[in-house]
């Protein structure tokens, strides 16, 4: 018999935030969560984001074992700017019994209802930095700690469900060139050309990220919620939970990797964030953190061996421009020169033509797709 119950106690956190390390031991492609914030994910003051939404957690027991967890959130904004009543699922892991994934959706459906909610999709997270997106390809492929890892079984049970179809996100490696190569030159003269001619300029890498971040964070910002609206289910990023976003960036940047471009008044018009692959990293210390992994994080931030491209945009009134390409070349140009051959994206929706454009000219090809799913409750 299956039990489901409610995250209540620390007790209860502890082996929500810790289930998924266990259920994913001896698989090599997992890369686990910081468990403290996993373990904090409904609390506004550590968590900003939840603020405003309303937020249940629960774990699946058969007899004494352990044998699923899932996270209901609803999310306030969203379903005012959307005109909705929906509740999203996250943080949803289970042992190959269809039964517990089942029992474990049931339970964020009732909140749902009990809260007004006429429909249930995911796995979407908090806000459009949280990770979203069930793997359905790409099994046995590196994830990254911005990404779901899941096992085959998890898009095969929610078929049999009946659940449908929502978003869909594609994963790509990208092969940058070789240094001196003529695409390599492009990107670096095309960059050049672009700055002289609207007359935008550089500012990562002349001051430190903590300086950048003080100076340029909300007017980042403001380019990413301008760049990023008309996307699925995307609600501004603002307050606090901007806060925390620019708290994490400033910890796990490297700003060889950072592209950020401003006009004749300091205003941000186009970025472009590639952030070092720590997810082996983070595997290695199984979610931990503590002097030994902080220490690791920092080697690998410092020297990584591959990075993922995480954000890329610019401001609608400039698209078309060949602003994005300016922000390439000083990327490449840094890749390149660090020796760095592993570059991966991280998920973009499929339906987001102007992103996955940037890169037509490099080799590219599709390594993981992940969507989300859907029904009426």
């Amino acid at each position: 018999m299956i039990t489901v119950k409610e995250v209540i106690t620390k007790k209860d956190w502890k082996a929500f935030a810790t289930f998924p390390i266990k259920l994913y031991k001896d698989n090599p492609y997992y890369v686990p969560s910081f468990i403290a914030d996993e373990m904090t994910i409904s609390d506004e003051k550590k968590n900003p984001p939840a603020k405003g939404c309303k937020v249940k957690a629960f774990l699946a027991y058969k007899g004494d074992r352990l044998v699923g967890r899932i996270a209901g959130i609803i999310v306030n904004e969203s379903n005012r700017v959307y005109n909705e009543n929906a509740i999203r699922f996250s943080r949803f892991d289970f042992v190959e019994d269809i039964e517990v994934a089942k029992a474990l959706l049931d339970a964020v459906k009732q909140f749902g209802k009990e809260n007004g909610m006429n429909r249930l999709h995911g796995p979407w997270g908090f806000n459009d930095t949280d990770r979203e997106g069930m793997l359905t390809y790409g099994f046995d492929k590196h994830g990254s700690y911005a990404t779901y890892y899941n096992y085959p079984y998890y898009p095969e049970f929610m078929d049999k469900l009946g659940y449908k179809e929502e978003s869909v996100w594609i994963e790509q490696k990208i092969t940058f060139p070789k240094q001196g190569d003529a695409l390599f030159n492009k990107y670096l003269k095309l960059s050049d050309f672009i700055k002289r001619k609207y007359k935008i300029r550089e500012v990562a890498g002349t001051l430190p990220i903590k300086e950048i971040v003080k100076r340029y964070g909300d007017k980042f910002f403001d380019c990413y919620n301008a760049a990023y609206k008309d996307l699925d289910l995307f609600v501004d990023i603002t307050g606090d939970a901007k806060k925390a976003v620019l708290e994490q960036f400033t910890l796990i940047i490297n700003p060889r990797y950072l592209s950020i471009l401003v006009d004749e008044n300091d205003q941000v018009v186009a970025f472009m964030v590639l952030l070092p692959a720590i997810g082996k990293t983070i595997k290695k210390h199984n979610g931990k953190l503590n002097l030994f992994s902080i220490i690791d994080l920092l080697k690998t931030i410092k020297k990584p061996d591959a990075v993922e491209l995480t954000l890329a945009a610019v401001r609608p009134e400039y698209k078309s421009l060949g602003f994005t390409a300016a922000c390439i070349g000083r990327i490449v140009k840094n890749v390149v020169e660090d020796g760095i051959t592993d570059v991966v994206s991280d998920p973009t929706l499929e339906s987001n033509t102007a992103v996955r454009a940037q890169w037509s000219q490099a080799e590219s090809e599709v390594i993981k797709r992940r969507q989300t799913y859907t029904i009426d409750i």
